[in-house]
């Protein structure tokens, strides 16, 4: 039984007006402006919600959390306002306009919107444990493939593909500037492994086993 469900994601943003803004146009999302300057993107279902959200830091290391996104062509993200950084045999290293790395997978299957989505997470470890972890909270299906990744798919309500695991070995050093929201139980993921950061009214900022940061919320009725 799944210990929480997928709720949305987020981005941290210096300029959630410009990041918004991209992301919408990219992702084939509904970009609104908040009261308060943040940035909400919409799409066909609550799941499909990315915040952009204001924060004081600007990206100054490698993102260990990014987005792989399926396009028609790398032009048509280019004129969004992105980058390329690399050409690589299967994917495209891109950059959004703060710098934040992502990869875009040019595919005939890239007409849907919105666009088809993964999220990646580099770990400094072994990637089984925490792979493990979170199919488990999600009641998501397991895979650990032979080249030393993993992840996890057909994750219940969630229109992201899966959520990859990748290990690297450089350390996390700052805060991953995209998360994952869940709704879930605060003490049942603790139990499991997870570690309370912040807590707020409304909301309760947890880490899973390996550091990565996410919010939970309380159970949706």
């Amino acid at each position: 039984m799944a210990l929480a469900t997928y709720k949305d994601f987020c981005i941290d943003a210096v300029d959630p007006a410009r990041i918004g803004t991209f992301w919408g146009s990219v992702l084939g999302l509904e970009a609104e402006r908040l009261d308060d300057g943040d940035f909400r993107l919409t799409g066909p279902t609550p799941r499909h919600t990315i915040w952009v959200n204001t924060v004081p830091e600007a990206n100054s290391v490698k993102q260990r959390v990014h987005l792989d996104v399926w396009v028609g062509t790398v032009a048509d993200v280019e004129a969004a306002g992105g980058r390329v950084v690399s050409e690589l045999p299967q994917w495209t290293l891109m950059a959004d306009p703060e710098g934040g790395e992502f990869c875009a997978f040019v595919s005939d299957d890239s007409s849907s919107s919105p666009r088809h989505l993964e999220l990646v997470v580099d770990t400094a470890e072994d990637a089984k444990p925490v792979a493990d972890w979170w199919g488990t909270v999600l009641g998501a299906a397991i895979h650990h493939d032979e080249r030393g990744y993993s992840y996890v798919s057909d994750i219940p309500d969630c229109p992201l593909r899966s959520i990859a695991f990748v290990p690297v070995p450089e350390p996390k050093t700052v805060k991953n500037r995209l998360h994952i929201d869940v709704h879930g139980d605060v003490e049942a993921l603790v139990d499991l492994g997870a570690r309370v950061l912040d807590q707020h009214e409304q909301w309760a900022v947890l880490a899973d086993p390996a550091g990565n940061e996410f919010c939970v919320f309380a159970p949706a009725d």
